[in-house]
């Protein structure tokens, strides 16, 4: 799922300052893309933001530690009791 929406849908109003260079760069970009200012600010931002949010869950690791991972996951299942317990209660947003 893509966080652009077309414009007619847009409801939400972001505010933000800027230099006077920033902006200068900015809307050269936003022309040479041949996208409105708002567009272009939007799409990067997006871009940026789903580019963090995928940092978060994707992570590199060597051979080595990536072969010791598959290792830990093909072992037999152990009782792990804090699990238990943790299964066992209701869900913060279930609770009356």
């Amino acid at each position: 799922m893509s966080a652009l929406a077309p414009a007619s849908t847009r409801s939400a109003r972001l505010g933000l300052r800027a230099t006077q260079e920033q902006e200068l760069v900015l809307r050269r970009a936003a022309e040479v893309a041949h996208k409105s200012l708002t567009d272009f600010i939007l799409d990067s931002a997006c871009l940026a933001a789903e580019q963090t949010l995928l940092d978060q869950r994707l992570f590199m690791v060597s051979g080595a530690q990536y072969q010791s991972f598959v290792d830990l996951l093909d072992q037999p299942a152990q009782a792990n009791e804090g699990l238990r317990n943790l299964f066992a209660r209701q869900a913060p947003w279930e609770t009356p």
